[in-house]
């Protein structure tokens, strides 16, 4: 009868902590989910951020890569001319 009473007290024991294990790891799944979808989240603000940062550069791109502008940037900073139209060669492939 007393090594029932010991058995039966160990594996009331067992369960016992065997359920507060689990109830601390379901805590600390809850806690590990919640930080991983902040960062998560943080992420997904940055790679906006990254996205209209990456589409103002290409309008920039594109704005410095005008003909107007590279004629007028080789005319005043490197002082560049068109040549007379009779010096002009036009080549077809």
């Amino acid at each position: 009868m007393k090594a029932k009473r010991a058995t039966f007290a160990l594996v009331v024991g067992a369960l016992w902590v065997s359920v507060l294990a689990s109830g601390v790891g379901a805590v600390y799944c809850r806690y590990r989910a919640r930080e991983l979808f902040i960062h998560l989240e943080q992420l997904g603000r940055q790679r906006d951020n990254l996205d209209i940062q990456w589409g103002q550069l290409q309008l920039e791109q594109s704005a410095w890569s005008t003909h107007a502008l590279v004629e007028s940037v080789a005319q005043s900073k490197l002082h560049m001319t068109m040549p007379p139209p009779q010096d002009i060669v036009v080549v077809h492939p």
